[in-house]
């Protein structure tokens, strides 16, 4: 049987690889992942070719190599260079893989392209996405709404779709938390380890400094939180888990320890 003639590897085919990288477990690059197959499919390469370069991409992630994962051997040096522009630039090109992943399937600016079922792309309605308030450009909404689509995506499936804090498992109650405010802080609004995956009551609560988390990623009440107890419901909560480690994602978006520090001593530290 002839070969099948190869495909090259365009930047635009690079970003949405990379986008599919910052979505999947780490054990999910294999080809006979659905997912890998139907994006594939949609770029016009084989399932082996995308699976290949997910598994470079890994042997090129410093969260993975602090794990002892090692990842593929085969990494180009194009890899290297993608990898890096990806991650240095993700302010820009996080939307932009977002918008490139997104006309595969879809040229309906109302649906946007979710990946959270992991057996199976499913295309939901923008609306049901909340733009963050404050200066986003906002004569570039595309860019801000595939920006909040890339963060929200990347932080729920590192985090397995669940609350880090609670376990609560229901998409549509879960938010892309900032720890570093949306608003205040541009630069760092799609970088995945400014986000923690929450429930949309411990978002609010960690949003409004009312909870933290301490050095050792443990959860910490503020005295004003306390103040509301005795609620049984608001105790049942947030008591179980105080002094508790959170559930730590699956890869690259490991909460940045300065971030966190921030929240501590500006967010936090204010509403005590």
């Amino acid at each position: 049987m002839p070969k099948a003639p190869s495909v090259k590897w365009t930047r635009e085919h690079f970003l949405i690889a990379l986008n599919l990288y910052c979505k999947l477990p780490f054990g999910r690059f294999d080809r006979t992942n659905a997912l890998v197959i139907e994006v594939a499919s949609k770029m016009g390469r084989t399932p082996s070719s995308l699976a290949m370069k997910l598994g470079n991409f890994a042997s090129l992630d410093p969260v993975q190599r602090a794990r002892g994962i090692k990842g593929l051997s085969g990494a180009t040096k194009q890899d290297q260079i993608m990898w890096n522009e990806f991650h240095t630039h993700l302010d820009d090109l996080g939307s932009e893989s977002e918008q490139l992943l997104h006309d595969l399937f879809t040229k309906d600016d109302d649906r946007e392209v979710d990946f959270l079922q992991r057996d199976k792309v499913r295309l939901e309605r923008s609306s049901d996405l909340v733009a963050p308030s404050g200066p986003t450009e906002a004569t570039a909404s595309v860019k801000v709404r595939c920006g909040q689509q890339f963060f929200r995506q990347t932080i729920l499936n590192a985090y397995g779709v669940r609350c880090c804090v609670s376990g609560i498992n229901v998409p549509r109650l879960l938010v892309a938390s900032h720890i570093k405010p949306w608003r205040a802080f541009p630069k760092e609004r799609l970088d995945p380890r400014n986000g923690l995956c929450l429930s949309s009551l411990h978002d609010a609560a960690f949003d409004d400094g009312l909870i933290t988390l301490d050095k050792d990623l443990c959860l910490v009440l503020s005295k004003r939180l306390k103040s509301y107890f005795p609620q049984a419901a608001l105790e049942q909560s947030f008591v179980p888990f105080e002094g508790k480690p959170i559930r730590l994602p699956e890869k690259i978006a490991e909460p940045d320890p300065t971030f966190l520090r921030h929240h501590r001593e500006v967010i936090f530290n204010k509403r005590r």
